[in-house]
């Protein structure tokens, strides 16, 4: 094998891309500060795994997802849950009843705890933005039609 292409390979694994950070301010629920913790937990032991096994390329990747996560942790802002359900918040339950008969029910959190799939957007979605602050009986631009609120919880 000829050194120059060694060479071409250390530099593929030394230039892994850092993963972007948000400009939003990291608020997160109790549940998605737990999360960021269990995961930084995680990739310490996949860290420590890697570096036993000299795999330069797991290093690499994980060395970059532990400095996302070590800087999500850091400026993470934990918001309390709502104690007052009568106005769309970070952290509340909303039910949606959307113009074609559809309804739908989203839990507002942080960007990274969102996962659409199972109910949860993140505070700075379209979608999210627009039922802040709004009460039940609020219609609401959601996507390309109107929604009305129908629970906050």
């Amino acid at each position: 094998m000829s050194r120059a292409f060694v060479k071409e390979s250390e530099e593929t694994v030394e230039d892994f891309p850092e993963r972007p950070i948000s400009p939003h301010p990291n608020f997160v629920t109790p549940e998605g500060l737990a999360q960021i913790e269990a995961t930084l937990a995680r990739l310490q032991q996949e860290h420590a795994a890697a570096q036993a096994a000299a795999d330069r390329a797991a290093l690499a990747r994980i060395s970059r997802d532990l400095r996302y996560w070590t800087a999500r942790r850091a400026s993470a802002q934990v918001i309390a849950p709502p104690a007052c359900a009568n106005v769309v918040q970070f952290g509340c339950t909303v039910a949606i009843a959307r113009e074609d008969g559809r309804r739908q029910t989203y839990r507002i959190v942080g960007e990274d705890e969102a996962d659409p799939s199972r109910g949860t957007i993140s505070y700075v979605s379209p979608v999210a933005r627009a039922l802040l602050g709004k009460k039940i009986g609020d219609v609401v631009r959601a996507g390309n039609s109107d929604a009305e609120v129908l629970e906050i919880r």
